[in-house]
């Protein structure tokens, strides 16, 4: 008989560790103990040799199935004879760190109990356990334990307390554990008007006293009905979600839709939906086993489909106006009980779309809610468990070729840190971009990316940001000593890191996206970077966004760029691409070219003369190497869009059009310059390939494929120009171009037939989301290298 100490590190707190490791002790007839710290799972286990190596190796191997074991770090200790295992109190280590889990989607034994007419949790919106539920949106600070959560006001009943206290049970400390008699309830606030909704919950009591389950399974049954009769006759309902209020509606319904978008402000961009069930979104969407994967995997995003063939046809047909333009619909199945009630009573979809006005952070008070969405929604179905911390819906999608991609990474995934390929002796924060902001903390090899933030545009955002900063460097114990930010001088997130007073790092934008993808990777050496997006902020003062970068995390060398067009107006120029594209057909000498006659047509009056004054004169006209603009000209050009109702809804909707069974393609021209100068990538036989069709009434199908056969082609031979001049075997490949399924797919492909290695992010969006990561890890990478 000896004893060992194992340390435990990892997501192995609110997901059923110590009941796992009290009933693996157990059978494998060991004594000893098991406790929650700050700093991970402790375990004291006593027996024999082959006992103790069955629970080290189970520990990894049988652990639960939301756990996530990073670590196991064994110690032989003095026998101490202990008389039986046992769960001991749980314990704060001063200064330690440990994992906190992200939200977990409704398990299945949960969602059966839901349904269950004999089960005491029946109709229960709040059900949950050890395997699933509300975990990040609910902690104030560690250890995870009740106290510590926004279920503190809400004490248990005898047989919650007997399930919570049980390890046997399946909600053994399983902190937000609730039942009708002692949990949060369901408000619904409707009719009347907005100056008469006031949060006036029942009963405002701390502690929340018990009540009789029965009236309260009654009362929550006929919240939900009044619910879902609202939602039938097209009224637009807020609904409070796990990490914040969502706005639903009948996503069948096109005059409902079209009442949220106006109410709401949200023109033209995408709306996602909701539906009952996989058989549910299959009447509307293709779906791989990869997509069903992602759609009933734990965290449950929203997964963008590809609309069937002939959908407008379905019964009952989907409204229109979720996806103007596009061949993509973001579907999402229920991830509360709350939830499944709701859409298993509905029988239908719902749009579900975050619960705020356009640009501004989601709404998570009740009273918040009230105000702020008051002339959106006609109705608001409410609880009374606190939201501790925004959390917007993750979206992903899968690319063959390419593999699982983020979009956007929040629920469900973050706070779970990435693993950095490097062990940092100072905390570092890297404060992100302005456009779909995350931050990040990085702490020895942990790699804290926050959840989707936002555009930081507002104060409203910025003091989010804030909060989410305070929160994730006291429930991590991050204390950072260097600051990361971006170059360019007029974002929020660059002012507030210069703010802080600490040693700071500048970072170049599309250098962090390079940085970031091939630190995912481990990849510490040269790489040449392929950096396509809308802006980014240059060394030179102009505006980048068509890159090809040596570069390293400490450094980059710019070795080839998109050549520069004027971008008259600056930010006027990227919601109107029609003015980008006047501005390309003049830096290219194309202004006279009969292909652009169509396009002058829908030009306002004096337009053209205006913007022209402008490029001549240089007034309000930055220069730019960018892709992404490029994307807005020729979508201009080919009549797809001349305004922009949403950032890059000109390239997205050039993408829907595309044509791929086409044939034919445009040409780049690579500029050799003197040497030591970058390569030039030159758009302009491109542009005037696109007039040439446009005089011959090509459709704007047939310009889109050979415009994106262009893009791929000049990628893939300009990096199969550089990569041999530089010793380069990897490309990374970031930006939000590369959110384009034909251009990162056709590239990736075209990169591995020249002999080379592509790369692209794994668990970060290719767009800004994931800039933060690569700013912290140049900042440390030029920390070691000084």
């Amino acid at each position: 008989m000896r004893a060992v100490s194992l340390h435990v590190t990892g997501i192995v707190q609110g997901v059923g560790f110590r009941p796992f490791v009290y009933a693996l002790a157990r059978r494998l007839g060991l004594t000893g103990w098991v406790k929650n710290t700050t700093d991970g799972v402790f375990i004291l286990a006593e027996g024999t040799d082959d006992a103790l190596g069955a629970l080290a190796g189970a520990l990894r191997a049988e652990a639960p199935p939301m756990a996530v074991v990073t670590s196991v770090i064994a110690e032989d200790v003095e026998y101490e004879g202990h008389d039986a295992f046992t769960i001991a109190a749980s314990e704060t280590v001063e200064g330690a760190m440990t994992l906190v889990s992200p939200d977990i989607a409704t398990c299945d034994a949960c969602a059966a109990e839901v349904r269950d007419e004999s089960d005491r949790r029946y109709g229960y919106p709040f059900t949950n356990c050890t395997n699933c539920g509300p975990r990040f949106t609910i902690i104030a600070d560690v250890p995870y334990d009740r106290p510590m959560t926004t279920m503190r006001d809400f004490p248990l009943c005898e047989t919650c307390a007997a399930e919570y206290a049980d390890p046997a049970d399946r909600r053994f400390h399983a902190q937000p554990n609730a039942c009708f008699r002692c949990g949060p309830r369901l408000y619904l606030q409707a009719g009347g008007t907005p100056d008469d909704w006031r949060w006036t919950p029942e009963c405002e009591s701390v502690p929340r006293p018990h009540r009789d389950p029965d009236a309260e399974r009654e009362r929550a049954s006929a919240i939900i009905a009044e619910a879902v009769r609202l939602l039938r006759e097209g009224t637009i309902v807020a609904v409070k979600g796990l990490g914040g209020f969502q706005l639903a509606c009948d996503a069948t319904d096109e005059a409902a839709v079209a009442r949220l978008r106006e109410r709401k402000n949200r023109w033209g961009k995408p709306l996602a939906v909701m539906a009952p069930s996989l058989e549910a979104a299959r009447e509307y969407c293709e779906m791989s086993a990869e997509e069903e994967t992602l759609l009933t995997s734990p965290a449950a995003p929203i997964v963008l489909l590809r609309l069937l063939d002939g959908v407008a046809q379905a019964t009952p047909a989907l409204a229109p106006s979720l996806t103007p333009g596009l061949r993509e619909l973001g579907v999402m199945l229920p991830y509360t009980p709350l939830h499944h009630l709701l859409l298993d009573a509905f029988g239908g979809p719902l749009v579900m779309t975050s619960g705020n006005r356009s640009e501004e952070p989601i709404a998570t008070g009740n009273a918040e809610a009230l105000a702020r969405l008051a002339d959106i929604a006609d109705a608001f179905l409410l609880h009374d468990r606190d939201i501790y911390t925004r959390y917007d819906d993750s979206v992903l999608r899968h690319t063959p070729g390419v593999g699982v991609e983020f979009i956007r990474r929040a629920r469900g995934f973050a706070p779970f840190p990435l693993e950095a390929p490097f062990t940092a002796d100072v905390d570092i924060m890297a404060t992100g971009p302005e456009q779909k902001n995350t931050f990040c903390l990085l702490t020895g090899s942990h790699a804290f990316v926050s959840q989707h933030i936002g555009d930081m545009e507002n104060a409203e955002t910025l003091e989010s940001f804030e909060h989410t900063v305070e929160l994730y460097e006291r429930l991590f114990r991050v204390r950072p000593r260097i600051v990361a930010y971006d170059l360019h001088p007029e974002y929020l997130s660059t002012k507030h890191a210069l703010s802080l007073g600490l040693p700071s790092v500048g970072v170049q934008h599309h250098h962090a996206h390079i940085a970031s993808v091939t630190a995912e990777h481990g990849v510490a050496g040269r790489v040449l970077g392929v950096a396509l997006d809308g802006t980014g902020y240059g060394t030179d003062g102009t505006i980048w966004g068509g890159e090809w970068l040596a570069a390293d995390w400490a450094g980059f060398e710019r070795v080839a760029h998109l050549r520069q067009l004027p971008l008259p107006g600056g930010a006027a120029a990227i919601r109107r691409p029609a003015r980008m594209a006047l501005g390309a057909l003049a830096e290219c000498g194309l202004l006279d070219h009969p292909g652009a006659g169509p396009f002058y047509e829908r030009l306002s009056e004096g337009e053209e003369s205006t913007v022209l004054a402008m490029i001549e004169h240089g007034i309000n006209t930055p220069r730019t190497s960018s892709m992404g603009r490029l994307f807005d000209a020729v979508a201009s050009l080919a009549g797809v869009r001349d305004d922009a109702l949403y950032e890059g809804q000109a390239a997205i909707e050039l993408e829907a059009v595309a044509d791929m069974t086409a044939e034919g393609a445009y040409a780049f021209e690579i500029v050799i310059r003197d040497s030591g100068a970058p390569l030039v990538v030159d758009c302009a036989p491109v542009l005037a390939a696109v007039l040439d069709d446009i005089v011959y009434r090509t459709p704007a199908s047939v310009i889109s494929a050979r415009f994106h056969r262009a893009v791929t082609a000049a990628v893939i031979d300009t990096c199969a120009r550089l990569a041999p001049e530089f010793g380069l075997a990897h490309v990374a490949l970031a930006g939000g171009v590369f959110m384009n399924r034909l251009v990162v797919r056709g590239v990736a492909d075209g990169v591995r037939e020249a002999g080379l290695t592509p790369l692209t992010h794994l668990r970060l969006p290719a767009n800004d989301g994931g800039i933060a990561f690569g700013q912290a890890v140049v900042a440390w990478a030029r920390r070691h290298e000084a």
